[in-house]
């Protein structure tokens, strides 16, 4: 994963509200509330982007807000990008790609093919909502695989210790917390 202080070796570029019309329980989500479904794209990203160690861009189009000037920022450690009045999703991505494409390895997660087509154009390479959706749950799967044999192997290791050192262990592990 990359730390703070070095670049990251990847960038994963996020259609936001193309991923949120692509995966149904965002979609679900979307119909009852779209900051809820934005939201809930954050915090997944945010997890991928901590397992994965690639740095990832969510970008919301807000061309058809008047006035609007844009805006960046952190939120959960990924970076979320609401573009300009006038300025598209695809057209910030391009831009980025522009100035990094040959440089970075850069991702874009998008299911609008002609997009697809300019992303490969430029340099970077694309994945579709689909394939991000599957690469997410792949994650999960192994962390959660993670888990259950670090629990095992805590299991064993408490099942050697007396009831003593198990109870001491418990008020430090409640002193903590």
């Amino acid at each position: 994963m990359a730390g703070k202080d070095r670049k990251p070796k990847e960038y994963l570029f996020v259609d936001g509200y193309n991923i949120i019309n692509s995966w149904e329980n965002l979609r679900e989500l979307s119909n009852i509330s779209l900051e809820v479904a934005r939201e809930e794209l954050i915090d997944i990203m945010s997890e991928y982007q901590h397992y994965s160690g690639i740095k990832t861009i969510i970008v919301f189009d807000a061309h058809m807000v008047k006035g609007n000037s844009g805006k960046r920022e952190i939120v959960k450690e990924v970076e979320v990008v609401y573009t300009k009045e006038y300025e598209t999703a695809d057209q910030y991505i391009e831009k980025v790609l522009d100035d990094l494409g040959r440089i970075e390895k850069i991702r874009v997660a998008t299911s609008d093919w002609m997009e697809q087509q300019i992303v490969l154009g430029r340099g970077g390479t694309r994945i579709s909502a689909r394939e991000l959706e599957l690469e997410i749950k792949g994650y999960k799967r192994m962390i959660r695989q993670k888990r259950k044999i670090e629990n095992e192997k805590n299991d064993i290791l408490l099942g050697k210790l007396d009831e003593e050192t198990i109870e001491k262990l418990n008020k430090l592990i409640k002193k903590k917390e």
